[in-house]
C-alpha cells in the first residue's frame, strides 16, 4: 500500500515539474545564435595572390650568332651598366669586315681605271668635234665619240656607287661585329643564366624564351605580380595600400601600394561547368627586401574602402527574403503567445495582417514582391526580418547604411536556421562556438 502511495505521489511531483516548465517557458521554433548592432571601425579588403618579381627587369639576347668563347658573368652576381657579359666567337665577323675592306680597295682601282678611261673618251670627242668643225671629220666619227664619252662617265659614276655600297656594307659589318661583345644594358643582378661557356647563342626572336641567354633584375624596387577576380577588380584602384605576405618570410608583412591595373584578362581558368576570369595587378613593395628574389610566392590583401565609426552588423545576420512578405513567410501563432508575439515586435511595425500574396492588389497595381537583403530583428526572443541597405564589407561585419539601430539584437546563424527562419518565429538564443559563456550554455542543454 505504501509502495502505491509512493508513486502516486511521484508522478505527481514530476507532473507538477513539467507543467511548471511548460506553462513557466514557451518551446521556441529554433535555436539561433544571436549579435548586436554596433559601430565598428570597417576595413574592405581584395585578397589575392600570386608571386614576387622585379619592377625592372631585362632579358638579354644574342643579335649575332656563334659560340659562346668568354663567359664573363655567374647567376646571382652584381653587375654594373656597360660591364662585359659575354663574347661570341668573332672570327666570321672579321672576316666579313676583311673582306668588304678588300673590296672596297678593288672598286677603288676599278673607279681609277674608269675615270681615266673617261678622260680618254673626253679627249676624243673634244678632237671630233674641232675635226668635224674643219670638215676633216664625218658626223658618223663625231657621234661615237660623243656616246664613247657618256658610256665612260656612267662607267665612273656605277663605280663611285659600288664603293658607297661597299662602304655601307662595311659600316654594317663593323657594327654586327660589336654584337659579339654582350654588355649589360643596367646595373642590377642576374637572376637568371640559361648559357653555358662553349655553347652556342642564337639570335633574339619576340616572344620566344628559348632565346634568352641572362636575366637582369633591380631588386631595389620589387612588386607584387597578383591575380585578382574579375567581381573585385573594378573595386582596386591606383596608389590603394595593400599587406603583403612573403612565404619564404614566414611571420613578416610587407606594405605597398597598387602601381598598375591591367586592362586585360589573364586568362580563362576552366573547372569543371565554371569559367572564372582574372586580371593582374601590380603592387610595388615599399622599401628594399634582403634577400628577396623573383618568383617567390606571395599573398596580398588591397584597402579598397575604409569606413570610421559605422554602424554594422555581423556577416552572418545578413540574409534574403522575397518582400514585402507574404502568409507563408510569416510565423502564425493564436491565443496568448500570439498577443505577446505582437507585443514583443509593434515597435517594428509587426501586423500579420498587412502580409500580401503574390496576387493581392494594393489600389489597381499588385504588390511587387522583390529579392531583399535583410536581418532578422531579435525582441523577446521574437524575431522580425528588416530590409537593411548595406555598405561596405569588413572582415566580420557589413556597414549598414539603413534599417538597423545602435544596439539591436539580431540572428546570427547558424546558416541553416536563418534560411529557414519565418518572421515572427520565437527563437532560443544560443552562444557561437568558440565564444565566452559556452561551457555555461551547453550546461544549460
Amino acid at each position: 500500500m505504501k509502495k502505491i502511495i509512493f508513486i502516486a505521489v511521484g508522478v505527481i511531483v514530476v507532473g507538477a515539474i513539467v507543467a511548471s516548465i511548460l506553462t513557466g517557458k514557451e518551446r521556441a521554433d529554433a535555436k539561433a545564435e544571436t549579435g548586436l548592432v554596433d559601430r565598428q571601425d570597417l576595413v574592405a579588403q581584395v585578397n589575392c595572390s600570386g608571386t614576387i618579381q622585379p619592377k625592372r627587369k631585362v632579358d638579354v639576347s644574342a643579335n649575332a650568332m656563334g659560340t659562346i668563347v668568354k663567359l664573363a658573368v655567374v647567376e646571382g652576381q652584381t653587375v654594373q651598366q656597360g660591364d662585359l657579359l659575354m663574347e661570341i666567337d668573332p672570327s666570321e665577323y672579321n672576316a666579313a669586315v676583311q673582306a668588304l675592306e678588300a673590296t672596297i680597295k678593288s672598286s677603288s682601282a676599278d673607279l681609277r681605271l674608269a675615270e681615266a678611261s673617261l678622260e680618254k673618251a673626253v679627249l676624243d670627242r673634244t678632237r671630233s668635234e674641232d675635226l668635224y668643225n674643219e670638215g676633216l671629220a664625218s658626223e658618223e666619227n663625231l657621234s661615237a665619240a660623243r656616246t664613247n664619252a657618256r658610256i665612260e662617265q656612267a662607267r665612273v659614276e656605277a663605280a663611285r656607287h659600288r664603293i658607297t655600297q661597299y662602304e655601307a656594307n662595311l659600316t654594317k659589318a663593323h657594327h654586327d661585329l660589336t654584337k659579339v661583345t654582350i654588355t649589360a644594358p643596367m646595373t642590377g643582378v642576374i637572376t637568371r643564366l640559361n648559357v653555358e661557356e662553349g655553347e652556342n647563342a642564337i639570335m633574339g626572336t619576340l616572344n620566344n624564351p628559348g632565346t634568352v641567354l641572362l636575366v637582369i633584375a633591380d631588386l631595389g624596387t620589387m612588386e607584387a605580380w597578383v591575380e585578382v577576380d574579375e567581381t573585385e577588380v573594378v573595386k582596386v584602384l591606383l596608389g590603394q595600400p595593400a599587406e603583403i605576405e612573403i612565404d619564404a618570410f614566414p611571420g613578416e608583412v610587407f606594405q605597398g601600394s597598387v602601381t598598375e591595373i591591367g586592362n586585360s584578362p589573364l586568362r580563362v581558368r576552366s573547372s569543371s561547368s565554371r569559367e572564372a576570369v582574372d586580371f593582374e595587378v601590380k603592387i610595388t613593395l615599399q622599401g628594399s627586401v634582403p634577400n628577396i628574389r623573383p618568383g617567390l610566392s606571395a599573398k596580398a590583401e588591397i584597402v579598397v574602402a575604409d569606413r570610421k565609426d559605422a554602424l554594422a552588423v555581423p556577416l552572418g545576420a545578413v540574409t534574403v527574403r522575397n518582400f514585402p512578405l507574404k502568409d507563408d513567410d510569416i510565423r502564425q501563432y493564436s491565443g496568448k503567445r500570439a498577443r505577446k508575439q505582437a507585443a514583443a515586435l509593434e515597435d517594428y511595425g509587426f501586423d500579420r495582417r498587412s502580409a500580401r500574396s503574390d496576387s493581392t492588389a494594393v489600389g489597381s497595381a499588385k504588390v511587387e514582391r522583390v529579392e531583399t537583403e535583410g536581418v532578422f530583428i531579435v525582441k523577446d526572443d521574437f524575431v522580425k526580418f528588416m530590409p537593411v541597405e548595406l555598405g561596405i564589407a569588413g572582415e566580420d561585419n557589413f556597414e549598414v547604411l539603413s534599417g538597423l539601430e545602435e544596439g539591436q539584437n539580431v540572428v546570427t546563424g547558424p546558416f541553416r536556421i536563418l534560411r529557414e527562419l519565418k518572421d515572427g518565429a520565437l527563437v532560443e538564443p544560443i552562444k557561437k562556438k568558440g565564444s565566452r559563456g559556452d561551457d555555461k550554455s551547453k550546461s544549460d542543454d
